[in-house]
């Protein structure tokens, strides 16, 4: 509760007001029935109509009046509770912001997705149903029995056996309910991730013609949801019908009773109309209590998933850097034995004691086989992941020295997945400066190869791009990828096979406008195909995690083995094409 108390202040006032106003409408509640059963005993028995109009006017007053603080309180408790779930989400947002990748991947995106919104809701629902119930229905049962036993306490007798079957049926619901909702709730963690990765990939389905399978895939996840949520709600589904039976048989019993009482005179038939209302009240409230603390459940269930994401420390932080104020200040990196595996303690690594040297302003490429570590060896760089063994540095400083903040403005990556956001060409770039103007947008497009594809769109660089760039081909969404890294003017700009769409012609042209551009930029290319390479200053060749070459390209065709195999088998495909 402590970690929720802050969500709660900004909204102290509503979480007051809300209840308060829902007791104004219960002590109308509690009230009502006496005034009903007077209409009858006093007015209607002596024929007196001015009494049982000021009564009737007196009702009317008071049906205002509790129509009034039910408005009010259920005013007050939306505003509270989507107030508190708005600032909860926002935060649990943040920290996800604040994990690596090796954190995301622990969780699935599908089920933080389903934390960041299921989840809050059921959270957002049961608190706007506690503010309006949770007073609201003890505060009635209370009044109820009350007003009841000091009308009748014979009467009164019978719920003392009513009210505490009820209360053991309550009880054992939300035993049993509980460990239900919870795997509810990660058969939809399951469903939402085949949902994300289908719709993100729904392209490749289709050129597979893998809809059927997909389908039968969708189908058996929503089938577990269905049999989850059945299995939670069947608990739900009984309690109803237990509780409408024990409210009728209370109310027989009370009007059996009380029946007997008005033949011996013993009880006004007033008194036996709001008797009966009473038991209504006392058993409505009841059934609202166990609504309440039913949907708690559910919603403890989705506050345990909650506190999971926020106690999660965020794998990567510049809590203990010891040059946090620090930029980088020029392109110098080295690799100082490093190895790394992607989960911690694992004996398989993907890197094994890399040593490698970059002085500032060189052009640095990395060739290797399918799988050899090239990428995971640059996402080192940005502290995208931390080394397992040896230390990073760049600038002379261990890149876990660095705020991340100040470590990554100084380095621009274009990844091998290109992605662009909904929205125009030129937001999109301004992710890499947003003051920048447009004849530096200009420049980038000029030096990625962009500018002429983009002026023949209609509106040029406010052309919108949709979802993912889908209305660009692959090339184009990869020119506008290094246009974005080149207007950050970073002093690390990493290509991660960002030319693989790009016709030859088109990479000669920007690998040039690089030796203009980025002249004082260190630039590392990681690449397919050796043509991309070969002008670098040096180049880097990897196999199985290792490095087993380095040099130029006149030195590794003399002196490395698996880089000559390369070069042949890519030069022996050009000349068959």
């Amino acid at each position: 509760m402590k970690r929720y108390a802050k969500y709660i202040k900004p909204y102290k006032a509503y979480f007051i007001l809300g209840p308060i106003f829902m007791l104004t409408e219960v002590a109308g509640d509690v009230y009502m029935p006496t005034l009903m059963a007077d209409i009858i005993n006093v007015g209607a028995a002596n024929h007196d109509v001015p009494y049982i109009l000021r009564n009737g006017a007196l009702m009317i007053l008071l049906a205002f009046v509790m129509m009034t603080g039910g408005i009010l309180g259920a005013y007050f408790a939306a505003k509270a509770s989507i107030g508190f779930c708005t600032d909860l989400r926002s935060d649990l947002f943040k920290k996800v912001q604040t994990f690596s990748f090796r954190n995301i991947d622990s969780f699935s995106t599908g089920s933080l997705i389903t934390r960041l919104t299921n989840d809050v809701t059921q959270v957002q629902n049961v608190i706007m149903m506690g503010l309006r119930m949770f007073l609201r229905a003890p505060g009635m049962m209370v009044g109820a029995i009350i007003m009841a036993y000091l009308m009748n306490k014979r009467l009164t007798m019978i719920f003392a056996v009513a009210i505490p079957l009820l209360a053991v049926s309550i009880a054992a619901l939300i035993f049993i309910a509980f460990p239900r909702f919870l795997i509810m709730q990660k058969k939809l963690d399951a469903l939402n991730t085949c949902t994300q990765e289908d719709l993100t990939n729904i392209r490749i389905i289709k050129s597979f013609v893998r809809e059927d399978f997909e389908n039968k895939k969708f189908s058996e996840r929503s089938a577990d949801l269905k049999q989850a949520g059945l299995h939670a709600l069947r608990v739900v589904i009984l309690h109803m019908p237990v509780m409408m039976l024990a409210m009728n048989l209370t109310t027989l019993a009370v009007v059996w009773v009380g029946g007997n009482q008005i033949l011996d005179g013993e009880m006004p038939v007033g008194d036996l109309t709001a008797f009966t209302t009473y038991i209504v009240q006392i058993l409505m409230s009841l059934m609202m209590l166990a609504m309440v603390l039913l949907n708690s459940t559910r919603a403890t269930a989705s506050i345990r998933r909650i506190n999971e994401v926020l106690e999660t420390e965020a794998e990567l932080s510049d809590a203990d850097a010891a040059h946090p104020d620090k930029t980088v200040a020029e392109g110098s990196i080295v690799f100082d034995h490093v190895s790394f595996s992607y989960y911690e303690g694992s004996s398989e690594k993907v890197l094994s004691d890399i040593n490698l040297k970059i002085v500032p302003g060189e052009t640095v490429g990395i060739v290797g086989t399918t799988g050899c570590g090239k990428t995971s060896l640059v996402q080192l760089i940005p502290r995208l992941y931390d080394v397992s063994e040896g230390r990073v540095t760049v600038s002379g400083i261990d890149v876990r020295d660095y705020s991340l903040e100040n470590l990554r403005s100084g380095v621009g990556m274009v990844l091998q997945k290109n992605v662009l956001f909904s929205g125009s060409i030129e937001d999109n770039l301004r992710w890499g400066d947003a003051n920048a103007t447009d004849e530096e947008i200009r420049g980038v497009l000029e030096d990625a190869c962009a500018i002429d594809f983009v002026e023949k769109m209609e509106k040029g660089s406010r052309s919108e791009l949709e979802r993912g760039g889908a209305n660009v081909s692959g090339g184009q969404k990869q020119r506008l990828c290094i246009a974005r890294a080149l207007l950050k003017r970073p002093k690390i700009l990493i290509l991660d096979d960002s030319t693989s769409a790009v016709d030859t012609a088109t990479e000669a042209r920007i690998r040039m406008a690089f030796y203009t551009t980025l002249k004082d930029t260190t630039v590392i290319i990681i690449a397919q195909r050796i043509s991309s390479v070969m002008e670098a200053d040096k180049i880097v060749v990897m196999d199985d995690g290792r490095i087993v070459g380095i040099g130029t390209h006149p030195e590794l065709m003399q002196n490395c083995e698996e880089y000559r195999e390369i070069y042949e088998s890519q030069r022996n495909r050009e000349v068959t094409a």
